[in-house]
């Protein structure tokens, strides 16, 4: 057992939240943050797109407040929604500052402007992006400033068990005091101690068998924050991206959604344009209704993809607008300067999540989430292109100016208690794990996936119950491992979304059923409570 460590704050995340976060406390506070692979590898690091902001003398605050609220079609909060966009300006601002490079271009007087491009959702130009590969740019631009910053330290390949809360102790505090902490290297478990403790842990996108999310999007944030006794809200809404590059080396490779801003049309595999059928804004439409759309037409024709097509627009255009795309896909046998490429939908974003105010501040004092993992009322039933990494940059300042306004006011934890270990051996089935993450993942697509019916959602309650039965018992009787402990977050966060699609009653946004087919005329979020549902 490791020595327990006490800092001001503990994030437990390293995309562009946790890192935006780190970088604006560290002037004032010892903060440390956990990375449960190496610091880059995060939902941020693989968006390609962009960050949508008002840049433009064309565009206004009220018109991307619109175009957000339509396309959350109608759970989105208003109020949230004009807060953050009118931050976004300045958080593009900052980054610029840090030292970020944007793409630019030259317009037909010779000025040199940032280039804005146009996705799903948006009725004008407002995503500002570094190429295609703009989550990378923004990661590097903050490590290059947290890797040098002497109060901040950085702890690799280390995953968060468990929230420490003044309750779980006993005490009469139900403040969040810490984490146990599991080194993945040496298999040790650490309990850190802080005075605030932040999630950017990201979302749950591994709980399907086909996602464009790394490896660690296994909701681990989500799962800690509803056992230690936050509620989680819409969890039922996980937005499905419409076009993955469909190849059994691809792992599910994102076809950036600024290839249909920039003209891509969406054809079935004999040539058919069929997006007009469904939308009047074609492949500009919001990405339910386009992952719908091609889930639709892949079951009518027993077809394993449809095809993204580009190559109408000159060879040079293509590749300097999407130079990473364009080299990915011809690593993998397609040119798409010359021929469509074959895409198909993936699980991409989770939009509800822990429920929190417009600081970040969850249901439990001294608990903090931002980005992915929260639901702020920002994206509704359907989050909007490229509103997640302003979502990111706006809460990480907003959730650095409460901290350090409390700061000097909230004390030190108290001795936190060893993780014990006494009863437990090391375990001598690991089958059973990797078996029931497979199991997971796959009944998850089949029934819970882009389009739902009752029926299928039972079937998959009742499954997961039974997961959650096994993975109890071997969780209570082994020392944990890595795969053990995101089979255990992953299974929970998929009742909490079963749970909740179950109790939607109606078709809204990313959420579809054959059952109620239309929405309702009175809005509702889904609320989870865990005293009440647990």
């Amino acid at each position: 057992m490791i020595q327990p460590t006490e800092v001001d704050v503990l994030i437990i995340g390293s995309g562009a939240a946790g890192l935006g976060l780190a970088l604006e406390l560290a002037d004032h506070a010892n903060v440390m943050v956990i990375s449960k692979a190496a610091l880059d590898t995060s939902n941020t690091h693989y968006a390609q797109g962009g960050i949508s902001a008002v840049l433009s003398e064309e565009d206004s605050l009220d018109s991307h407040v619109e175009d957000t609220l339509n396309a959350g079609a109608g759970l989105c909060d208003p109020d949230i929604v004009k807060w953050t966009v009118s931050h976004g300006p300045e958080r593009i601002a900052w980054l610029i500052q840090l030292g970020m490079s944007f793409t630019q271009t030259t317009d037909s007087k010779g000025n040199l402007n940032y280039h804005l491009t146009r996705e799903g959702g948006h009725s004008h130009r407002r995503v500002i992006h570094a190429e295609d590969a703009t989550g990378r740019a923004i990661v590097a631009t903050l490590l290059a400033k947290v890797t040098t910053h002497p109060r901040i330290r950085l702890l690799e390949r280390h995953l968060a068990i468990d929230l420490i809360t003044g309750k779980k102790m006993g005490l009469s505090t139900s403040r969040c005091l810490g984490a146990y902490i599991f080194n993945r290297d040496t298999a040790q478990i650490q309990v850190i101690g802080a005075r605030f403790v932040v999630l950017a842990t990201g979302g749950a996108g591994k709980v399907y068998l086909y996602t464009s999310n790394p490896d660690v999007a296994t909701g681990d944030g989500i799962a800690m924050a509803w056992r230690a006794g936050c509620r989680v809200a819409n969890m039922e809404f996980i937005q499905f991206h419409p076009t993955c590059l469909y190849h059994p080396q691809a792992k599910s490779f994102l076809i950036s959604e600024a290839v249909r801003g920039e003209g891509g049309r969406l054809l079935l595999p004999d040539g058919t344009a069929f997006m007009n059928q469904f939308d009047p804004r074609a492949e500009l439409a919001p990405r339910d209704i386009v992952a719908r759309a091609i889930d639709h037409e892949m079951k009518r024709f027993g077809c394993d993809y449809v095809l993204l097509d580009i190559s109408h627009k000159p060879a040079q255009f293509i590749i300097e607008h999407f130079p990473n795309i364009y080299q990915r896909c011809i690593e993998l046998g397609y040119d798409m300067v010359k021929q469509p490429i074959p895409v198909v939908p993936a699980a991409h974003y989770t939009c509800g999540g822990v429920m929190t105010d417009r600081y970040g501040q969850t249901d439990i004092d001294g608990l903090y989430a931002i980005g992915e993992v929260a639901f702020t009322g920002l994206h509704g039933a359907n989050r909007m292109a490229s509103n997640s990494l302003l979502e990111c940059l706006v809460f990480a300042h907003a959730a650095s100016l409460d901290i350090l306004a409390q700061l000097d006011t909230v004390p030190w934890p108290p001795s936190l208690p060893a993780w014990d270990e006494s009863r437990v051996t090391d375990s001598d089935e690991e089958v059973v794990v990797s078996h029931n993450w497979e199991e997971l993942r796959r009944f998850m697509w089949d029934y819970v996936g882009i389009v739902r019916t009752t029926k299928r959602l039972q079937r998959a309650k009742h499954r997961v119950e039974l997961l959650q039965s096994e993975i109890t018992e071997y969780y209570s009787n082994f020392r944990v491992s890595n795969d053990l402990i995101e089979l255990r977050n992953l299974t929970l966060v998929a009742d909490l979304i079963i749970r909740s699609a179950l109790q939607r009653k109606e078709s809204r946004g990313l959420h579809y059923t054959l059952d109620y087919p239309e929405p309702e005329v009175i809005t509702h979020n889904t609320i989870l409570t865990p005293s009440l549902d647990n």
